[in-house]
């Protein structure tokens, strides 16, 4: 009867220690998952944070730039030549800027009719360093008609105008977000000077943000398992993506979360992207009415979970079999 009974507590004391190693691996298990989820969260919001940070700069340096070329038009508004001239006289001071115009008001100066709006652009988009002149007002570009003509013309002061489409058949098509600042004569509107990003230099720009914080040296020390997966994307404030990866363009339909953008508020939320669950972090960018987006496909980050569980699965298995084998042999010593 005592053997029984001494069979039975070690037998419950086998199952006891069984459960006992179940339950530390299944709460390591969880412990590493709230430090995965945390240092996940915190490394994004830190890339998105860089990402916004270093498109504000490019746009402030673009409008300190943009700010010395309208001075210098504010100089010569004695006639057509000395606008222009002023123009092309700064025309380089940013390979990033596409182009620099001056739309003035309707018959401004005579001699050029009713529309006169010089633009001293980029003769091709592989040739930064070659400018040349282009006279876009017409009455086929009506640019008085044009919001941020409008715009200027309403708050009389500088401002990033909302992405637009502008295509007159030439290479200067194409889809735009300009620097704009009305240009006063003795307090009387003289033209409206505007300096053009292409959102190809933002694309670029995103490629470039993405591979640095990849390839950062410090940060793959905290990566053993593998490198998580992310992109970015720059969305206007009225909830359209102007800028994306190539085939990675992400559409938003939360009304809520479109509202937060357009606020300029910062935050995170989950969604499914062509059916691949993801978590997007958003913040806004200063100086432009625009929120970065850093999208993260969940699979990067379960990737690196699932292969823990299987380590520490694999540990507690061979652990409960070390506790079973000496259980056996201390049995088999004990009977004999």
């Amino acid at each position: 009867m005592s053997k029984k009974i001494s069979s039975r507590a070690s037998s419950s004391l086998l199952l006891t220690v069984f459960a006992v190693i179940a339950i530390i691996s299944a709460i390591s298990l969880f412990v590493f998952y709230l430090l995965l989820k945390s240092e996940s969260h915190l490394r994004f919001t830190a890339i998105k944070n860089v990402a916004a940070e270093k498109i504000a700069k490019t746009a402030w340096g673009m409008e300190m730039n943009a700010e010395n070329v309208f001075d210098e038009v504010g100089k010569h508004l004695d006639s057509p030549e000395a606008v222009i001239k002023a123009l092309e006289s700064k025309a380089n001071l940013n390979p990033e800027v596409r182009g620099y115009f001056a739309a003035f008001v309707p018959d401004y100066f005579p001699q050029k009719g009713t529309w006169f709006e010089p633009y001293i652009h980029q003769s091709d988009s592989s040739q930064s360093d070659k400018f040349v002149l282009s006279l876009v007002g017409s009455a086929r570009h009506d640019y008085t008609k044009s919001d941020w003509y409008v715009r200027a013309l309403r708050t009389h002061d500088s401002f990033w105008s909302d992405p637009y489409y502008y295509f007159d058949g030439t290479s200067i098509s194409g889809h735009y977000c300009t620097y704009v600042k009305p240009i006063f004569d003795d307090q009387r509107l003289a033209c409206v000077c505007g300096a053009d990003m292409t959102f190809e230099w933002l694309t670029k720009s995103l490629e470039q943000i993405d591979a640095s914080a990849r390839n950062d040296e410090q940060l793959e020390h905290f990566l053993p398992l593998g490198e998580l997966d992310f992109y970015t994307v720059v969305f206007n404030h009225d909830g359209s993506c102007i800028a994306h990866p190539v085939n990675k363009r992400l559409t938003l339909t939360d009304e809520h979360i479109i509202k937060e953008i357009g606020q300029g508020k910062s935050g995170t939320f989950d969604t499914d992207v062509k059916g691949e669950s993801c978590t997007v972090y958003y913040g806004p960018i200063e100086h432009v009415d625009w929120s970065v987006l850093v999208v993260v496909p969940r699979h990067g980050v379960w990737k690196a979970l699932e292969l823990v569980g299987i380590g520490m699965l694999l540990v507690a298995l061979a652990g409960m079999l070390i506790v079973w084998l000496t259980y056996r042999r201390t049995k088999y010593e004990t009977t004999d």
